[in-house]
């Protein structure tokens, strides 16, 4: 509901009408810290009007533009506030519109693509999820593609949605709206260019997200056991969000393998984009991975006793365009402290000749970095460790696959005596371009 204020202003002998229009926030609205005010005015003086401003309490003057728009963001401290809306014009005149506001703890709008402050392509994807310290919880949120401009709303707390926008670039806003009166908003800065569809951004704390599935793998095919639980026998394992300690984040995965059958691995698999996408980028037009070449896998890990490990592997995974891209990387331990790559064509590991000697009680941080070449080429990269840097610039040939995503995998090797063992993940996060 808009909010009008009329005032008559006497100038040079004539009378001037003006009037302040505040879009958001409603007057008498419960909002969040984030407090997002759109508002515009107008005035018959001839010469305009000049500027516009908001009170946020008596003669504290908290913001201003000049022009007869305003669209801005205030962060606020809880309570109560009796804020004013202002607008002066040309011919000594002003108007003003009040805004009564209860300002609580607050929502989060958290985007997950596009990156802010990246450069994008025509077709613009949009994901982003919402939280509210509203007992009633989020209403709606909705996409600004500029002030005033509501591109896009959905019900709920969860938005994934595509844009095209022309080239340029973009002030975008991502609001929710609650079911209390309040909103909060998440700026997003874009560079559009031309065609295509938007690419690149990065998934950050995957460790402390939902979307992990384990399988048990058992000698000597490793296939996935269908008939294996996570409680055993041949194979046992369980994945454990939310450990403060040990922890860098204060939010760190505790991964463990166990059970009876001597050589036996889990695998933890984590659909990101496309098919069964755990981040809500399932790319049904499917505009989004074939423009994807270049990822990033981004992961500290802490281990007690390491030699009890036959081995660990991080795994990036791209199925698009009817070929299977695996970029398999396994740190052998007991197995021999070296680094092997997936043999794609020869469905192998492949030895790197890299060392791979991870520290004990300690937090141990993994880079790797691999492409899809532009002639469609499996290519490894480099290998990261604590600080350490193996450039492999080792290429491969597809697979044919009838699926379509990105996916992420972590799996533990048992040992010669299946000893059980834990591993500790923490700041993992997946950077896809």
């Amino acid at each position: 509901m808009k909010k009008f204020a009329l005032l008559l202003v006497l100038s040079s002998g004539t009378l001037a009408l003006a009037s302040v229009s505040v879009s958001e926030p409603a007057n008498g609205s419960t909002v969040s810290t984030t407090v997002q005010y759109v508002a515009s005015a107008s005035s018959s003086c001839s010469k305009g009007i000049s500027a516009m401003g908001i009170y946020t309490a008596p003669g504290l003057l908290a913001y201003s533009a000049p022009g007869d728009k305003l669209n801005t963001t205030l962060t606020l401290n809880p309570g109560v506030y009796n804020t004013v809306v202002e607008e002066w014009d040309y011919c000594g005149g002003a108007s003003t519109t009040p805004i009564a506001i209860t300002v609580g703890s607050g929502g989060i709008v958290s985007v997950t693509a596009p990156k802010a402050n990246s450069a994008v392509s025509s077709t613009v994807q949009y994901v982003a999820s919402a939280s509210s310290s509203c007992a009633k919880g989020v209403s709606a949120m909705g996409i600004y593609t500029a002030p005033g401009q509501l591109a896009y709303t959905v019900q709920g707390a969860q938005l994934n949605t595509l844009l095209t926008l022309n080239p340029g670039v973009y002030s975008t806003v991502v609001q929710e709206w609650d079911n209390c009166g309040g909103s909060s908003t998440s700026p997003v800065t874009i560079t559009v260019g031309g065609g295509g569809s938007s690419t690149g951004g990065t998934f950050t704390n995957l460790q402390q997200q939902g979307g992990w599935t384990g399988y048990g793998l058992l000698p000597s095919l490793y296939n996935i056991c269908n008939s294996c639980s996570p409680t055993g026998p041949q194979v046992s394992w369980s994945m454990t969000q939310n450990i403060s300690s040990p922890s860098l984040s204060g939010s760190s995965s505790l991964m463990d393998i166990g059970g009876e059958t001597i050589y036996s691995d889990v695998l933890w698999n984590n659909h990101l984009i496309g098919n069964f996408s755990s981040q809500g980028m399932h790319d049904y037009n499917q505009t989004i991975i074939p423009n994807l070449h270049n990822f990033t896998y981004d992961v500290y890990f802490y281990v007690e006793d390491p030699s009890v490990s036959q081995a660990v592997e991080f795994d990036i995974n791209q199925f698009v365009g009817g070929l299977s891209y695996i970029w398999g990387h396994e740190c052998r331990i007991a197995g021999g402290n070296e680094w092997d790559i997936w043999d794609n064509p020869g469905q192998k590991w492949h030895p790197t000749g890299v060392a791979c000697n991870p520290l004990a009680n300690s937090w141990n941080h993994l880079v790797l970095q691999v492409q899809r070449t532009s002639d469609n080429q499996i290519l490894f990269q480099s290998i990261t460790l604590n600080g350490v840097t193996a450039t492999l610039n080792y290429s491969e040939t597809p697979t044919p696959t009838t699926w379509y995503g990105v996916t992420i995998n972590y799996q533990q090797d048992g040992n010669y005596q299946q000893t059980p063992y834990s591993v500790w993940l923490d700041k993992l996060n997946f950077t896809y371009q």
